[in-house]
């Protein structure tokens, strides 16, 4: 088992390296001067922009550059944004309480659906339910997020009342302690202002949350359909036992092991569709942050936060990977 762990662990540092590498190679191939962009509409002599690139350190080779990221990457150092001069860790995670908020309920409720449905469509295997949902499954992982995050903006939040863009409306003021706007609106004394947090949250939640809900959906219901199929199972009908029981206690167990598999990478699907979500609906977290660095050229955010993203995805495909080993002993010796 140590074996088993030291491999996986060992096969993440060159993935980190490579990250690294690419990072800064495809930022520094975004055109547009950072200088020029920082100073907007005011001229600049050359005098002044060759003193500002020196300050920035970008007059120095690009070799030297990546090397100076590396060395302060291993001492914690992922530099200061060009645009406000703040530590670009500081504010990674002063804004990503509100991303990991809007992943973790997209996850959940795509989760818990996608489970449910894919079951649904399993056990009612060529049925028109089970053809309705693949059709809607297959239909969701193809809706691009921008398009239903529209959508859902001009006919739902119309029509129900819920808040189109930001996490609480302007009339709450909160002393955001958490960074966690349900916790933090759940321990004010603001009246309201929870169930405000709770609407603000579920048109992000559901748009960022259907590509996962409709890989989840497929993948259990193909689990299902290939444990059903199994010899136990059989057995267990034969038996007479009850079709719930054995559905979700024998059936359902086995199934969900590829599923916590897809999870992991799941993950990853979530992070990157934020960056979109956040942005359509005015939701302040890293995703919108990440395109305000793009828009202003700022490097160091945009090194930091895809570095810190990719490192928590590899991660996480680290622990499923260890979780799964453990699940499966079999796995072990691969």
């Amino acid at each position: 088992m140590f074996q088993f762990i030291l491999k996986r662990i060992l096969m993440v540092i060159p993935t980190f390296l490579a990250i690294t590498l690419i990072t800064f190679a495809l930022v520094h191939l975004i055109p547009g001067d950072p200088i020029e962009i920082r100073m907007g509409e005011r001229g600049l002599s050359p005098e002044v922009h060759a003193q500002m690139m020196h300050q920035l350190g970008l007059d120095l080779p690009l070799p030297e550059q990546y090397f100076n990221y590396i060395k302060g990457i291993f001492h914690g150092d992922l530099g200061n944004s060009f645009r406000n001069n703040e530590p670009v860790l500081k504010e990674f995670f002063t804004l990503f309480p509100a991303t990991v908020e809007l992943a973790f309920f997209a996850l959940l409720w795509s989760l818990i659906g996608g489970v449910i449905l894919g079951v649904i469509a399993a056990v009612k295997k060529d049925s028109w339910i089970s053809h309705t949902v693949s059709s809607l499954s297959l239909a969701g992982y193809s809706m691009p997020i921008f398009w239903w995050g529209l959508i859902l903006i001009l006919y739902v939040s119309t029509s129900l009342g819920l808040p189109a863009s930001g996490r609480l409306p302007a009339e709450y003021w909160i002393d955001t302690q958490t960074g966690f706007m349900l916790i933090d609106t759940w321990n004010s004394d603001e009246p309201g202002a929870f169930l405000a947090a709770i609407k603000s949250l579920i048109l992000p939640a559901v748009v960022l949350g259907t590509i996962p809900l409709a890989i989840i959906t497929r993948m259990t219901r193909s689990s299902m359909l290939e444990v059903l199929g199994e010899d136990y199972i059989r057995t267990a009908k034969a038996k007479g036992l009850n079709t719930t029981r054995i559905v979700i206690i024998h059936a359902l167990r086995n199934a969900l092991i590829p599923v916590v598999t897809v999870v992991g990478l799941i993950v990853g699907q979530l992070l990157s569709g934020a960056v979109l979500t956040e942005n359509i609906f005015s939701w302040p977290g890293i995703g919108k942050w990440i395109i305000d660095a793009i828009n202003s050229r700022d490097y160091p955010v945009l090194q930091g936060s895809v570095l810190i993203i990719a490192t928590i995805i590899i991660l996480v495909n680290l622990a499923v990977d260890l979780l799964y080993g453990v699940v499966n002993p079999r796995i072990r010796h691969h």
